[in-house]
């Protein structure tokens, strides 16, 4: 009985790490919103990273992190540093990799703090007719075995997907508002 007891034992916990091989590792998530702005205006707001702490999400959870920065923003190499107590935020950096003019900025994400992930995002614009600039912000990521069986567990790409929509509402806001004129 105690042998039967403890194969049980064994299987049950031997279960999640055989559901991970079946598992995908990698996934991608992507929104896109229309921001009423031309895309030069757009694009020029995109390109400078320290503008995502006006947008993003992830910038506004610890008001208190530590930033450094190095190199020239809006150009790649450019290297946004931050470390924070706040686990959801952590220690990590933002490196432009590469920008197309108009068209798209890739970053590579260096997470290392409460874990250790390199994985990147992209910001692509696309000029609408109307004057008018649709922004997409995208998320690549990868779980390595056995800890990708995260992602379906805590619903990682949902998550991801709603914090870069709400980053892109945010952006929305900032850029239709500048445009706006204040009265006096």
């Amino acid at each position: 009985m105690l042998k039967k007891f403890l194969i049980v034992i064994l299987l049950l916990l031997a279960a999640p790490f055989m559901v991970a091989l079946f598992i995908k590792s990698d996934y991608e998530v992507s929104v896109s919103r229309t921001i009423d702005r031309p895309l030069d205006e757009v694009f020029g707001y995109l390109r400078l990273l320290k503008h995502q702490d006006e947008f993003s999400v992830w910038a506004k959870m610890d008001p208190n992190m530590q930033q450094h920065f190095t190199g020239i923003d809006g150009e790649p190499g450019f290297v946004s540093a931050w470390e924070s107590s706040n686990p959801d935020v952590g220690k990590g950096e933002q490196e432009i990799i590469a920008i197309v003019p108009g068209k798209r900025i890739d970053y590579a994400l260096r997470f290392i703090e409460p874990f250790t992930s390199n994985d990147s995002a992209y910001l692509i614009t696309e000029p609408i007719e109307d004057g008018s600039t649709l922004v997409t912000w995208g998320f690549v990521g990868h779980m390595s075995y056995p800890m990708n069986l995260l992602i379906p567990l805590m619903d990682v790409e949902s998550l991801i997907l709603k914090d870069l929509d709400t980053g892109l509402a945010n952006l929305k806001q900032i850029l239709e508002r500048q445009a706006t004129p204040q009265p006096e």
